[in-house]
């Protein structure tokens, strides 16, 4: 029994060498520079993503700033081209007027005020008094509204249809003081007329069409927040 126990302990022990031996041969030895096994898992966590820096956006006093200097680079002569002469008393205040108000544009303002025109004619020949208050001075609003009292008070209803406006020219700008004043010559195709409570024409014509040519001057105070100008006077051009 012991000689066989000696035989298979043996043999048993020298498979186990060999198996040793190939192991090794296969796996190598770890000599402390290897790589360390790889981990799927490793480096998955989520980096912040890096995102491109984006433009600054201009306040509304940076826009204005941009546009006052890009003005200093255009020449005196060319600054109100089509709006006023060059050298002209009319070019003069409204450089006046953009040097106190930063946000004063002359043509911006010129368009503006084709708008309002059309507003208030039509405002005022339909008694529209919330209009006529938010667009004119205290004292022009006074006016239209005492037109518009004796006008319904005779029972009398005022027709009008703006059918173009043909001219819109600044004749006059200056600065006064803090106020800034433009006036301009407004030229208008209108239809008017007044019917009385009967329905009868006692002014003008339902289908005449009538040039209408008129002086508005628009003010505002340069220091006010209100950026609102209003009409302060209105005069038929000689």
């Amino acid at each position: 029994m012991n000689a066989v126990f000696d035989i298979y302990t043996i043999i048993f022990l020298a498979l186990a060498v060999f198996i040793f031996a190939k192991l090794r041969s296969v796996l190598g030895t770890r000599t402390g520079h290897e790589r360390p096994p790889f981990d799927p898992y490793a480096g998955k966590e989520p980096k912040p993503a890096t995102l491109p820096d984006k433009p600054a956006i201009p306040n509304r006093a940076d826009e204005t700033q941009i546009a006052r200097e890009a003005d200093r680079d255009i020449p005196a002569a060319d600054r109100w081209a089509g709006i006023a002469a060059p050298g002209s008393a009319v070019a003069a205040g409204l450089d006046a007027i953009a040097n106190a108000d930063r946000s004063f544009d002359a043509r911006s303002f010129l368009e503006g005020a084709k708008a309002a025109y059309e507003m208030i004619v039509t405002a005022f020949a339909e008694g529209d008094r919330k209009t006529l208050r938010s667009m004119l001075g205290k004292e022009l609003y006074e006016e239209f509204a005492a037109a518009i009292n004796e006008r319904e008070a005779k029972g009398l209803v005022m027709e009008s249809r703006f059918v173009s406006l043909d001219k819109a020219e600044i004749k006059h700008a200056e600065l006064s003081g803090n106020e800034a004043r433009v006036t301009i010559d407004f030229v208008s195709q209108l239809v008017s007329a007044t019917r009385d409570k009967n329905g009868n024409f006692v002014e003008g014509s339902a289908e005449a069409l009538t040039e209408v040519e008129d002086l508005w001057m628009f003010a505002r105070d340069v220091k006010s927040s209100d950026p609102n100008w209003k009409l302060v006077e209105n005069n038929e051009a000689a």
